[in-house]
């Protein structure tokens, strides 16, 4: 409940942050330059006298935006190929999840790199370079789970009434893994937004001037010792949203899952 209060609460300053913010997230003030936390600033604003908390609120649009966004894209192409591979086994399976093993022979966020290096910057390209590299991850996972019930009594129920496979992988195949891979997809989005903020640290994300939280942090590491706030703010919102969504993906798995509730 505090993870899922804190991203109600996070989404609902961010779409009001336009009406409420007495400072524009792109607005320069010169004057003032690196002010300290206030009441007329109350995160301080950077060196170009832009107001911290605007560019965090407009800047959670990015970060929440594209953890769901590649997040989804990834589950929902994983699901599909691990749906194929686990339900028709065989030459299809070898295939799919051999060629499924060439992406996931690289760490996720080196995989993210080298495709926002091919595709170039952008959410855009930042939302696909992410998604796709998750695919692996859920399609072993749905795999997996559809290999544990392919056998099942119901699946052969339905083969022997002549269901279309597009029906039982719909109906009653991929409804029945759904549960593990909800919960994956809430930590997921926690993953994708924390390798969004890494991807546009180092360059890579979105960048200037859109205040993505780790395009921010990428900002002020020059002013560390001298004005931490510009630093300390967005790093605590990052870390705030991740642990959220950790937080809701432990409560999913402890509804979910029938054995912790027994």
């Amino acid at each position: 409940m505090c993870g899922l209060i804190f991203l109600v609460g996070m989404v609902i300053l961010t779409i009001l942050s336009p009406y409420i913010m007495k400072y524009d997230y792109i607005t320069i003030d010169f004057t003032a330059r690196f002010a300290l936390p206030s009441l007329e600033h109350p995160f301080g604003c950077d060196q170009y006298g832009r107001d911290i908390l605007s560019r965090i609120l407009y800047g959670a649009r990015y970060t929440l935006s594209i953890g769901i966004l590649c997040t989804a894209f990834a589950a929902i192409f994983g699901i599909i190929l691990g749906a194929i591979a686990g339900y028709f086994g065989g030459i299809v399976d070898s295939a799919i999840m051999r060629f499924l093993d060439i992406f996931q022979a690289f760490p996720q966020l080196l995989m993210a790199m080298t495709l926002v290096a091919i595709l170039g910057t952008g959410l855009d390209k930042c939302i696909l370079a992410l998604g796709i590299s998750g695919i692996p991850g859920y399609a072993r996972m749905t795999r997996a789970n559809i290999l544990n019930i392919r056998n099942s009594e119901y699946i052969e129920a339905s083969v022997s009434i002549k269901c279309s496979t597009f029906r039982i992988l719909r109906k009653h195949i991929i409804p029945n893994v759904l549960s593990p891979l909800i919960i994956s997809m809430a930590m997921g989005i926690a993953s994708s937004g924390l390798a969004a903020a890494s991807l546009s640290f180092i360059g890579l994300g979105i960048q200037f001037p859109l205040p993505e939280w780790g395009a921010m942090l990428a900002e002020a590491r020059d002013y560390i010792r001298q004005y931490p706030h510009m630093i300390l703010f967005p790093g605590i919102f990052i870390v705030l949203t991740v642990l959220s969504f950790n937080l809701i993906g432990d409560a999913l798995r402890d509804a979910l899952d029938p054995k912790l509730r027994e």
